[in-house]
């Protein structure tokens, strides 16, 4: 069995949420059927002082769709439910992209033809107060009828292409109703969450409000501050669930086991096969050959290996799990903000359960760090001119500022190594290259005319 390096994971988590201001995370990592490591980390509460443990509860947005996909697929099993059915036997909506019906496979794989209609944004933004937009989506009889009219927003056949869509997973959680015969919640409860013993995984405010450890969900404003929320109560088949690290191991230990967690079976070996599918390529890649499968998501290579993952967001709160099937680890990560990528801390901490240097062999990290390092005050000859380079984002960006102006300049990467990083920007509709050349230590800039020399921070 591999040793983990637990202090470098720590040091990497205390690094990336005192970089991004998120008060406060949780994460657990499992092998097996154990886990083998669980922490909270920052606060819970800040006001209050209150640390996090990994028993804290934390809203854990679209990783819901997993559980939705799960309820899916055990129906799926029991014959009341065929993947080939048309969603208009279920759902009072006859959408028809381009004279196609959409199919239950559709709703699971996001590829409706449709493109994210925004529903979620618009009811969170409104429930957390952060514009004027109010869209009272209560039920998912309230996203059926604004999905009416949707068939005229298509953009490809169903089948044909990726786009992530929020509406979709919330005509399953109503098929999962009209076909159980029971509430979609009290359905996930019952075949779910109690068999696989997650006994504070909840649904509901009034069992939030009943445990003693709930992180208060926060947002960072434009100042730094927090700004205490709440949690977007409603809708809850795409997004809806709030858990700890410690029920969503039990989870994570069911998929490493293919369905089974002791001696309850909550779904077939083939089934979770059937999720972990490559049913359709993404429209983006952070390690190349990205796939969405049934509520998750898969990353052909991996450090050589399967990742199996899925993250969530509901601004306040953020989740990730993710799992290396053929290694039988997995990593659950939560925070009670908007901050640093909780799926980059979990693929880190994967890395390092796997024996790897998640600091040399992860290129985001890679990119990250050498971003980082291109940051900082750079100097012309004898100090005559300064430029800023800094990291916003996924970008770098040369500021020049003096008394009463400032020009910000976005740079984007064409080639990025250890020795040197090349970018290009536009000004007045020209073209020009910026070079960067590190070496004994030192940084070089070439931008424009000039030659410039990194000379802090």
């Amino acid at each position: 069995m591999v040793s983990i390096d637990i202090g470098k994971l720590e040091s990497f988590i205390l690094e990336k949420i005192a970089k991004t201001k998120i008060p406060g995370l949780s994460i657990a990592l499992v092998r097996d059927s154990e886990v083998i490591y669980a922490r909270g980390f920052g606060f819970r509460d800040v006001d209050q002082g209150l640390h996090a443990t990994p028993h804290t509860i934390y809203g854990i947005g679209s990783v819901t769709k997993s559980f939705t996909a799960i309820a899916t697929l055990q129906l799926v099993e029991e014959g009341k439910l065929s993947l080939d059915d048309p969603v208009s036997k279920y759902v009072p909506l006859d959408i028809k992209p381009f004279g196609e019906p959409i199919r239950v496979h559709h709703l699971l794989t996001h590829t409706t033809g449709l493109p994210a209609l925004a529903y979620a944004e618009a009811y969170i933004s409104g429930v957390l107060g952060l514009d004027t937009t109010w869209l009272p989506l209560a039920s998912p009889e309230d996203v059926i009828s604004f999905m009416r009219d949707s068939e005229k927003w298509a953009v490809s056949r169903p089948g044909e292409k990726f786009f992530y869509l929020n509406e979709g997973y919330v005509l399953l959680g109503y098929i999962i109703s009209r076909v159980s015969g029971m509430r979609y919640e009290d359905y996930v409860k019952r075949r779910i969450l109690e068999p696989l013993g997650m006994k504070r995984t909840y649904f509901h405010k009034e069992d939030v409000e009943k445990d003693p450890d709930v992180a208060t969900p926060y947002i960072l404003d434009k100042e730094g501050r927090y700004i205490a929320s709440k949690f977007p109560y409603g809708v809850t088949a795409d997004g809806g669930l709030l858990s700890n690290v410690m029920d969503l191991s039990r989870y994570l230990m069911m998929y490493i086991n293919r369905g089974k967690l002791g001696d309850v079976q909550v779904l077939s070996k083939e089934m979770i096969e059937l999720m972990e599918k490559p049913h359709v390529k993404l429209p983006f890649e952070l390690l190349g050959e990205e796939y969405y499968g049934y509520g998750l998501i898969i990353h052909k290579n991996f450090l050589g290996r399967r990742l199996i993952e899925h993250s969530g967001s509901v601004l306040v709160y953020t989740a990730f799990i993710g799992y290396v099937p053929e290694e039988r680890i997995g990593v659950a990560v939560l925070a009670n903000a908007s901050g640093y990528p909780l799926s980059n801390i979990g693929m880190y901490a994967l890395a390092l359960m796997m024996g790897r240097d998640p600091e040399k062999e992860l290129p985001f990290i890679r990119t990250e760090r050498l971003l980082e390092r291109l940051e900082g005050t750079y100097e012309t000859y004898r100090g005559t001119m300064k430029l800023y380079v800094r990291k916003r984002g996924d970008f770098l960006y040369v500021e020049r500022r003096d008394r009463y102006t400032e020009s910000i300049v976005p740079l984007i990467p064409i080639e990025l190594s250890e020795e040197r990083a090349i970018f290009y920007t536009t000004s007045w509709g020209r073209k020009f290259y910026v070079e960067f050349y590190i070496k004994d230590g030192t940084v070089e800039l070439i931008y424009e005319r000039y030659k410039l020399i990194k000379v802090g921070q």
